[in-house]
């Protein structure tokens, strides 16, 4: 009988459409079909995982192993089911705990698309933030932050948008940065999907991309290839994050991995035809 794997992803808005899970589930069911395991996916509530510890579906007698496509920051439930002593493996998450996790290095990532609009001369760049209940959008924030810091550069807050890794909040971030008094010459937006809603308020407010406002998204997603414009983008293997989880939860299964197991993997800034140098200059260094 073929082991069975439980895949807990968490659900969102346009989880089915989600660049994220489908690129996971890829790459989960690529290994899964190789190693000849049977994969369960199991869709979560965001912020209440009780069933992690109560689902039938997650019952030792039923599952060799749960993949979690991320955890929403909830640690406490984690441990929980850690304690149960079934093989597990993070993604999307990493630990300095001895907890099994696989992770993109997100903070690295965003400082360098930081890095790369001041190198161009941006001194005023905003940024529309991720979901900071996911590791992945904090760290990507702190990157923004962390990188304008150390090239002495004054953080606005109103340079700070709420965006979810959604369309709607993205639009509604993107407009309210537009409409500023002092509006920024760059955006990096923490997810591509992100990135499209600013070009397109960009465009409604007859702004040229990249003459009048750069912009950079983050996951090098296939949808780009409907952007006006070539975006900028952050490369990142989520299928290949898929594909390793599975691989390293099966040779901890089969104990021939000593946990914890923890792995990091990198990403590729690709530079496309939303940035250029800024027209004007006017943030104040610290």
């Amino acid at each position: 009988m073929n082991k069975i794997y439980a895949l807990i992803i968490p659900r969102f808005e346009d989880i089915f459409h989600s660049y994220f899970s489908c690129e996971v589930i890829k790459g989960a069911s690529v290994a899964a079909s190789r190693l000849k395991v049977d994969l369960l996916v199991h869709i979560t509530e965001r912020y209440s995982h009780q069933d992690w510890l109560t689902s039938s579906l997650l019952n030792p007698k039923n599952i060799d192993g749960i993949l979690f496509a991320d955890i929403d920051s909830d640690l406490v439930t984690l441990k929980k089911v850690i304690a149960k002593k079934i093989p597990y493996i993070v993604m999307n998450n990493f630990f300095e705990e001895p907890i099994n996790c696989i992770s993109i290095d997100n903070k690295k990532a965003a400082m360098e698309v930081a890095d790369y609009l001041v190198e161009l001369g941006h001194t005023d760049i905003a940024t529309i933030a991720g979901d900071l209940t996911t590791q992945a959008g904090k760290l990507r924030l702190e990157g923004y932050k962390e990188a304008l810091d150390k090239k002495g550069i004054k953080i606005k807050d109103e340079y700070v948008g709420p965006g979810n890794f959604l369309r709607s909040s993205a639009r509604l971030a993107a407009m309210n940065l537009l409409k500023l008094k002092n509006p920024p010459t760059a955006i990096f937006a923490a997810s591509d999907i992100m990135a499209l809603e600013v070009i397109d308020v960009a465009k409604s407010y007859n702004l040229v991309v990249p003459k009048e406002l750069s912009v950079v998204g983050f996951d090098d997603n296939p949808i780009n290839v409907y952007s006006p414009i070539g975006l900028t983008t952050v490369s990142q293997p989520l299928m290949e994050m898929g594909r390793i989880a599975v691989e390293k939860l099966d040779q901890i299964v089969l104990g021939k991995l000593k946990p914890p197991v923890k792995v990091f993997l990198g990403t590729k800034l690709i530079k496309r035809a939303t940035c250029a140098k800024p027209e004007r200059q006017t943030n104040e260094k610290i």
